[in-house]
């Protein structure tokens, strides 16, 4: 029998689908996090997870995206061998027109984020293609399609290794998981590939990330083979580590743990490690000639009953208008804070011309004196948004350039998302500035706390432009103060000595 599939109608269907995944969290990850929620000890990892249940059912409900880094698609195509395309376009060229669609949407329009030329010109595409097409040829006459959209800050911190075949698995993920820092937003997921060749692996580990989170059952069940007994054995190792929610320290790094395997040679034992965020986003479909996709959206009693707000009695309120290096000074690592008046924005490409200029003597077209900077890209405002989400992204790109930004600009504080390394640490000790951390997978509530928002410099960059932001409340927390400390550093450390004390950790 075969099945005709019409372009229009994969088209459509992927279109949807990114639409509907930037906006709908699956239900098994809401789930699970709202789990994680309960049980957490750490009151700086809950808030962290309160602002992102928080901000997930706010983007539930406004269709507006999870994340501002509404990522790369990857569409993952199990073609049945009776199924024949109604197309004279390439799978390739079909899918890119799904995805086009999808992030041009004006009722929702989603970031670009996609670069022509990755060594060189770096020029964004406008429209977030080309996406990723993997294709599986299998028996029947259906198309069986998974799409989802990968952030950069998770893809980052994707591992590979080509173990010796005698080798710990579970060895090398917890040496390996602490060097990814915090950057890729957890809690999220862990997916493992073993076996094939090196890219066979990274494959299979991001085909995981496309399964059901569904740890707590089987926490409730038990193992029924080896791979279960692993993924267990992973995911009370890992959580073990003390990590916590952004890095921030506390009870669940990961929610689930993944492993797929595949036959590989006497010889190899190719391991890769890819994280999902806090931002999961994939949804499956079947398309079976007779239309495009319909796609459920979760019921949103899925959503527990959680409202973050500002806390005015626990948090301090700065007035970023009148800020000076003093007052950053004063400030203390693990410290809430609610900012409020006109911060400047900018990441890696307005850093980088930045620095260009300052070596080529040009005037910067805005002044940082006393100023704080804000990592971040943020999506186009629809109706009466004055931006879209506007979420951190991962600072320690930022790292190399910061000692210069201190130096020379007058900059006195930065905010962004996950941990900062040695040279950043050591520049605002030098310079007596601070770090503060914006939870990431919260972009849309941030957005809320924004209430002007205009281009000050390098418009052409597109979403890396120089903003200037007019905030009220925007909350934050002290992540590195004048005096170099770490909450990244002492938070894990101090949450990982409490985890060892307690003999088990039950996910419910």
């Amino acid at each position: 029998m075969t099945t005709v599939i019409k372009e229009s109608d994969l088209i459509q269907s992927i279109a949807d689908a990114v639409q509907f995944i930037s906006f709908y969290h699956p239900a098994d990850f809401i789930q699970h996090l709202a789990r994680a929620y309960e049980r957490e000890e750490n009151p700086a990892a809950k808030d962290a997870i309160a602002q992102i249940l928080t901000n997930s059912r706010m983007c539930a409900e406004g269709h507006r995206p999870i994340c501002q880094d509404t990522g790369v698609v990857n569409v993952f195509l199990k073609v049945g061998m009776g199924v024949r395309f109604d197309s004279q376009r390439s799978m390739q060229e079909i899918c890119d027109e799904g995805v086009r669609q999808g992030y041009l949407n004006p009722d929702n329009p989603l970031r670009a984020s996609i670069l022509t030329d990755p060594l060189f010109t770096r020029k964004n595409t406008r429209d977030n293609t080309p996406c990723i097409v993997s294709v599986e040829l299998v028996e029947g006459d259906k198309l069986d399609v998974q799409v989802a959209a990968k952030g950069g800050g998770s893809e980052n911190k994707a591992k590979f290794v080509m173990l010796n075949p005698s080798d710990s698995l579970v060895d090398w993920v917890l040496k390996t998981v602490p060097t990814m820092g915090a950057g890729w937003c957890p809690p999220g997921m862990l997916g493992i590939g073993v076996g094939g060749t090196a890219e066979k692996a990274m494959l299979l580990a991001k085909q995981s990330l496309m399964e059901d989170i569904d740890m707590y059952e089987l926490q409730q069940r038990g193992p029924q083979n080896k791979i279960e007994e692993l993924r267990l054995e992973l995911y009370e190792k890992v959580n073990a580590l003390g990590i916590g929610a952004q890095g921030l320290g506390g009870l669940t790094t990961v929610l689930d743990v993944k492993i797929n395997t595949f036959p590989t040679h006497a010889a190899s034992k190719p391991v890769a490690m890819i994280p999902n965020c806090a931002a999961t986003r994939h949804v499956h479909f079947v398309l079976d000639g007779s239309g495009s996709a319909e796609l459920t959206p979760p019921p949103m009693d899925t959503w527990p009953d959680v409202h973050w707000a500002p806390d005015y009695n626990k948090s301090l309120q700065v007035d970023l208008n009148t800020l000076t290096p003093e007052q950053v000074a004063s400030w203390k690592p693990g410290q809430t804070l609610l900012l409020s008046g006109k911060m400047l924005t900018g990441r890696d490409a307005a850093h980088k011309r930045i620095q260009d200029m300052l070596a080529n003597g040009e005037k910067l077209p805005v002044d940082f004196t006393n100023r704080v900077i804000y990592y971040v890209g943020p999506v186009d405002p629809v109706r009466d948004e004055v931006v879209g989400p506007a979420g951190p992204t991962t600072s320690t790109r930022m790292d190399k350039f910061t000692d210069m930004m201190l130096d020379q600009t007058g900059l006195i504080a930065m905010v962004g998302k996950a941990e900062r390394g040695p040279v950043a640490i050591d520049a605002i000790r030098r310079h007596k500035s601070a770090y503060l951390m914006a939870v990431g997978g919260s972009a849309y509530l941030v957005s809320k706390a924004i209430r002007g928002a205009r281009v000050v410099g390098f418009e052409d960059l597109g979403m890396e432009a120089i903003y200037e932001f007019d905030v009220k409340d925007m909350p934050v927390t002290v992540a590195v103060d004048a005096q170099g400390v770490s909450v990244h550093e002492t938070g894990p450390k101090q949450w990982k000595a409490r985890i060892a004390e307690i003999p088990l950790i039950p996910v419910n």
